[in-house]
């Protein structure tokens, strides 16, 4: 089964929709055929890895909100905070404050007016 993004004017995905994967050639003629954008995407990839070890599509799967960057051809989820940056290989959004080390046990959530983690009490 293949997915494909439906993107509007400012290429951000307003619908993601579901096809067959036998049919070649099928984002150009979903697009063709209503005369709206769309891009396919791999439900498998995320960060350009492929989880079940196949080939990655557009660095991230799709979702509502999302931006295709062309020049990347990738899929870049919204910016979760002001202060976090664009990793350019995975295409996914970082902290500029790497996760505490023992965030495995310990629970933390982002502060964005301090720029740091803080620990959920």
């Amino acid at each position: 089964m293949s997915h494909f993004a439906k993107l509007d004017a400012n290429n951000v995905v307003t619908f993601v929709t579901v096809g067959r994967q036998e049919d070649d050639g099928l984002e150009a003629e979903l697009s063709e055929r209503t005369g709206d954008v769309y891009k396919q995407t791999s439900y498998n990839t995320h960060g350009g890895v492929h989880l079940l070890g196949g080939t990655p599509l557009r660095k991230n799967y799709a979702g509502i909100g999302y931006t295709y960057d062309p020049d990347r051809d990738a899929f870049i989820p919204p910016q979760p905070y002001e202060s976090w940056v664009l990793d350019e290989d995975t295409c996914l959004w970082e902290a500029p404050v790497p996760l505490p080390d023992d965030a495995d046990t310990v629970a933390y959530v982002w502060d964005e007016s301090s720029t740091n983690w803080v620990e959920v009490v």
